[in-house]
């Protein structure tokens, strides 16, 4: 067993939406260069765990910590600042300023002074934007949007990316191009968070899935320990 401190733990967390709860007791953790697949249906809780880790919803029960640091319901910034980049569904770029002032806006040193994603490497993993520098964020298609986000997102440097719907919407070229991104991100040692639907890309990169249905974690494993298991996709997943 590893005694490293995890990166992200949350324990026992709940969360609520006025009367709706959302979050029941759910443990997630994700340890140094780990990649974590998180899965289930739609309105099953993924992207409010990630924002009541995040800070964006403050949980109503059990605790976040990073780094070994409790930060539960702290502000967002102060959580990022702690080396988390998020990547949110619906990207969140600025449309107003081009794609260099966007990856620009966001670069810095990581928590250990690290910056080994310089704008020079987002460029060169992201080729398409390099050729799109001066237009504004809003002229780009949504999948220019994602690398655009993903990209600014390495611009600081983190030591955790948190990937909400990787591929949503894309067209398969551009799906396919994003998961060569994650497998990047993953070789250079950053740990990350995928939330996406397509499970068959998703378990080809990561370390660990969770499912969550209604709020709970009901499968915890490996990918082939999840692949081993196709009534679990099925009951769950859908497929």
């Amino acid at each position: 067993m590893s005694t490293t401190t995890p990166l992200i733990q949350a324990t026992g967390l709940h969360t609520h939406y006025g009367a709706s709860h959302i979050l029941r007791g759910i443990d997630f953790t994700v340890g140094q260069g780990q990649t974590i697949g998180l899965m289930g249906r739609n309105g099953m809780g993924k992207s409010t765990l990630l924002k009541s880790i995040m800070g964006i919803v403050k949980p109503s029960g059990g605790s976040v910590h990073i780094k070994g640091r409790a930060m539960t319901g702290a502000p967002t910034f102060e959580v990022a600042r702690l080396g988390l980049a998020y990547v949110p569904e619906g990207r969140g770029i600025f449309g107003n300023l081009s794609v260099k002032e966007n990856l620009v806006m966001a670069a810095g040193p990581g928590t250990k002074g690290q910056r080994d994603w310089t704008y020079e490497r987002v460029l060169d993993t992201f080729p398409r934007l390099s050729e799109r520098l001066n237009h504004g964020g809003q002229q780009l298609s949504g999948g220019e949007q994602q690398m655009l986000t993903i990209g600014r997102a390495l611009m600081t440097n983190p030591d955790v990316l948190i990937l909400d719907e990787a591929t949503e919407g894309l067209a398969p070229l551009i799906a396919r191009e994003i998961w060569r991104i994650c497998g990047l991100i993953r070789e250079s040692g950053i740990s990350s968070v995928i939330v996406d639907k397509n499970w068959k890309h998703v378990t080809q990169i990561t370390d660990r899935n969770v499912i969550l249905v209604k709020g709970e974690v009901v499968f915890e494993g490996s990918s082939d320990e999840l692949l081993g298991k196709p009534e679990l996709l099925e009951q769950y997943l859908g497929v």
